[in-house]
């Protein structure tokens, strides 16, 4: 699986922290599959704009060139709406494990957007394990996500 990540300044060090789980958790694998980073973050908290950086994830994964996507800035609410521009991205703002839960089970979320300024680290990383490791339910989820696709021809 492969995951694009990003931040503005404010994402920084919350994505740091997440890539050396995700780097831990590469070493076992997550099911049968291994993880593969493209890391597009900044590497100072110099302020940046992070429609810039949200679109390098969104674009990766929009192209397919990446299966997921994490996105980090202050609220994560700037990362969610500018990824959500591109064509195949279902990006999901959460804040507990129920919604990083959700949004891959019903959602079938391809970019999870959080708030470094509203979420503590240990809540983070576990976001972030619960939308690698859920699944899509499909189902009667599948039709309302094709609704969701649609909608981005009008």
């Amino acid at each position: 699986m492969k995951i694009a990540i990003s931040s503005d300044h404010r994402g920084v060090k919350l994505v740091k922290s997440i890539i050396t789980m995700l780097n831990e958790i590469s070493e076992f694998m997550v099911g049968d599959e291994h993880l593969e980073l493209l890391d597009y973050s900044p590497t100072k908290e110099d302020s940046v704009d992070y429609p810039d950086y949200a679109a390098k994830v969104a674009k990766t994964v929009s192209a397919e060139h990446a299966d997921r996507g994490i996105l980090v800035c202050g609220s994560g609410i700037g990362m969610s709406i500018a990824a959500n521009k591109f064509k195949k991205v279902r990006a999901a703002l959460v804040y507990d494990e129920n919604t990083a839960t959700m949004c891959r089970k019903h959602n079938d979320a391809n970019v999870l957007c959080m708030g470094a300024d509203t979420t503590d680290e240990k809540l983070a990383l576990k976001m972030v394990q619960i939308f690698i490791e859920t699944k899509f339910e499909g189902d009667r989820h599948t039709r309302r996500v094709d609704k969701i696709s649609k909608l981005e021809s009008t």
